[in-house]
């Protein structure tokens, strides 16, 4: 296996504020040789626009969303808009959905889904139908559509959905061509994920299973920093929810909603959030391929909203090093 391989991708854990304010990472990412740029549902630039001004920019790398929230578009609007990503940017995108939570679809759409698994199943065959250019007719609780999109080739577009437990594993492994994990760690990836990933495989008759791809909280030990306080700072939103809390238990990380900062602890202490020497975190993310995961995204939350931008990406770079050296880059 060669250093490129191994590489990691990084995410972008903020909310854009403008287009160019994703303009260092994308930069980190085109500089560095590493696989991806993701950045999660944004609620201010919306994602697939700022790419696409980068792109115009000038500035065109492969790019991933983590997780788009699917009660916010159509999948035909959604397929058609990871395709024009694919075009602009001329490179391989995944474009990757969530459910959203039950506050969030219910303030859209008036009440919750009755079946989450069910309308996500729905969406993500029928966006994976329409990027390979087939005729989609569906009539299904969540959406219906009689139509393909025009024609055109394009960089190829995969299409993931957001995993974290083992039900919706099964669910991806039947009908995505990515798993997007969050804080899901190593072994909990290897034990329960996989397995019902290729049970979800084996159950809709496909070859192989989907890929894997992981979001890793990471932070380089420095003087004055506390790895307490940057999990915290960078996980506490998640760990007052009650899906992500019980992914954590099944895993073995003892976490409480009601409780954020011993949460956080717990993540320090367990691996989950990984600190230390950019050497350390290299050999640590080493557990996540051995593990299955097929891509690792760095997430420098912490260091982040603690220290800003720039802190975060010397952090990143300096992991990203790590892992080259580790693997004779």
């Amino acid at each position: 296996m060669t250093a490129d391989n191994v590489l990691p991708s990084v995410l972008v854990p903020n909310m854009p504020e403008t287009p160019d304010s994703l303009r260092p990472h994308t930069e980190l990412v085109r500089d560095t040789g590493v696989r991806r740029l993701w950045t999660g549902q944004s609620l201010k630039v919306e994602a697939h626009q700022a790419f696409a001004h980068l792109a115009g920019a000038g500035l065109r790398v492969p790019v991933g969303l983590s997780v788009t929230l699917m009660p916010l578009r159509h999948p035909y609007e959604a397929a058609l808009q990871a395709r024009s990503l694919a075009l602009l940017t001329g490179l391989p995108v995944v474009a990757g959905y969530g459910v959203g939570s039950t506050a969030f679809v219910r303030s859209l759409n008036g009440r919750p889904y009755t079946s989450p698994r069910t309308m996500a199943a729905d969406y993500l065959r029928t966006v994976r139908a329409l990027l390979d250019g087939e005729i989609v007719d569906h009539a299904g609780d969540y959406h219906s559509l009689q139509g393909r999109l025009i024609p055109m080739e394009h960089p190829h577009v995969e299409v993931g959905v957001g995993v974290l437990r083992p039900n919706m594993a099964r669910t991806a492994g039947g009908v995505a061509d990515v798993a997007i994990t969050w804080m899901t760690p190593p072994t909990y990836v290897a034990e329960t994920l996989l397995p019902a990933l290729e049970e979800g495989a084996k159950d809709r008759d496909r070859d192989t299973r989907c890929r894997v791809a992981t979001v890793v909280h990471v932070a380089v030990e420095r003087e004055g920093r506390n790895p307490h306080v940057l999990a915290h700072t960078a996980a506490s939103g998640h760990l007052t929810m009650e899906h992500y809390t019980d992914m954590l238990r099944r895993a073995g990380v003892p976490v409480d909603p009601a409780d954020p900062v011993a949460g956080a602890a717990a993540l320090v202490d367990s691996g989950t959030y990984l600190y230390g020497s950019a050497d350390h975190i290299a050999a640590e993310l080493e557990k996540y391929r051995n593990a299955g995961v097929d891509e690792v995204i760095l997430n420098c939350a912490g260091v982040m909203f603690t220290e800003g931008q720039s802190a975060a990406l010397r952090d990143t770079r300096e992991i990203i090093e790590a892992v080259g050296r580790r693997n004779g880059g």
